[in-house]
């Protein structure tokens, strides 16, 4: 049975992503797609705004036959971190094929660019390390590197799909039997457009915002009805959202709580941004006053985010450098008829432990992402469900995956 992996978040499931999964099967002939998807932390270091189980149910209504959770330790992360845990999951379920949207490129252009990488990569890091401090973004670094170092790359490496193609086609290509690359191009308003368009392909940025302002506002979600598949509507419908703010006061209360000695233990706590935080804290009124007051050049948001994200979920610097060596088990959210016949097909074949249900015996396998399920818990009203022990993966038989609508 043909395999074509994809790696996602689906914050939400949004017809850009049923769009993605549809040319993924054109393009590879694959008979089934399986994701590696983010569980209740997203990369940015954000809560993913509905959990984890109900993404897993939009994405298996609308193209996806088999979602495996990426554990946290590698969905809080930059590129790639996020690459190694979700590509070395579809190389244990023996996967074929790779998709990823794309602003541009083709497959091959990924490829050369990972063969490339691999034979200048000290070059690369070397170059890196001299513009380090130049001021500019990580990414403005990063492409300056490349673009030095391996002047024939035609790839965009700033564009934000790109990045992460770039970063799954590199850990790929350090394995014995690379998956075969396979982008499709993204279509539709772009990737950081934050106000809802007249076309069906909106960004999963622009389809939160609404949703946060139509909920404060208790409105209903109809401006959504286009942009989502009916699956994903119904299911946002009766969801309670997710966002930073409502995790404002555990945060600072572990800020508080903590001496400098204590947060410097916190994973990438570096460079006594601990004294910052803790000076400014009290000053703050808001999540998002807090991160204005101590946001700097070299903690620009979404670093800040992430950092916040580890002191929340108190992920520590000697447990993350073990949980990133490898996802220590596969965890199945969910599946189809053809995604349990192919899990069934080749689990003789795959060296990690598969969890169907997590109980007292397998929980060490889980223990961070138990902390982070829980965490989310305290703050999501609708999300009662405890979201890990004795969570049985969710099916669905007999799908009719629906049309786009508005296209």
């Amino acid at each position: 049975m043909k395999s074509c992996g994809i790696i996602a978040e689906y914050n939400p499931f949004h017809n850009g992503h049923q769009y993605q999964i549809q040319e993924a099967k054109k393009l590879t002939s694959a008979e089934i797609v399986i994701v590696v998807m983010s569980g209740n932390f997203l990369q940015r270091g954000e809560p993913a705004i509905v959990d984890k189980w109900q993404r897993t149910k939009m994405a298996l209504s609308s193209g996806a036959d088999l979602v495996i959770e990426l554990p946290a330790a590698f969905s809080v992360q930059p590129a790639d971190y996020f690459a190694k845990g979700g590509i070395s999951l579809l190389q244990e379920l023996r996967c074929d094929a790779l998709s990823f949207g794309t602003e541009s490129g083709i497959g091959e252009e990924f490829q050369l660019f990972a063969e490339n990488w691999n034979s200048h990569e000290k070059e690369i890091d070397a170059k890196f390390k001299q513009l380090k401090n130049n001021g500019e973004t990580y990414a403005a670094q990063m492409q300056q590197a490349v673009k030095d170092s391996i002047p024939e790359n035609k790839l965009n490496t700033m564009a934000p799909n790109t990045i992460l193609g770039l970063a799954y086609a590199k850990e790929n290509n350090r394995y014995p039997k690379p998956m075969t690359l396979h982008p499709v191009k993204r279509v539709g308003s772009g990737y950081h457009e934050q106000v809802l368009g007249d076309t069906p392909f909106q960004s999963a940025t622009a389809l939160r915002k609404e949703m946060l302002e139509v909920s404060a506002a208790s409105q209903k979600l109809t401006s959504l009805q286009t942009a989502v598949p009916a699956p994903t509507f119904d299911i946002l419908q009766q969801s309670d959202f997710a966002y930073w703010g409502k995790f404002w006061p555990f945060l600072k209360y572990q800020l508080i709580l903590q001496s400098e000695e204590q947060l410097r233990e916190i994973y990438q706590m570096n460079e006594g941004i601990e004294y910052r935080l803790k000076q400014k804290v009290t000053e703050a009124e808001t999540f998002e006053h807090f991160i204005g007051l101590v946001k700097t050049k070299r903690y620009p948001w979404v670093r800040l985010q992430r950092l916040f994200t580890y002191i929340l979920l108190q992920f520590k610097k000697t447990e993350m450098q073990e949980a990133l060596q490898k996802p220590k088990a596969i965890r199945v959210l969910g599946f189809t008829e053809k995604g349990q016949s192919y899990l069934s097909a080749v689990k003789k074949e795959v060296s990690l432990p598969i969890i169907s249900r997590l109980n007292q015996k397998n929980k060490f396998l889980w223990e961070m992402d138990i902390r982070a399920g829980r965490v989310y818990q305290l703050a999501v009203k609708k999300t009662q469900e405890e979201q890990d022990f004795n969570r049985l993966p969710v099916q669905n038989r007999g799908r009719k995956v629906p049309q786009i609508r508005g296209k």
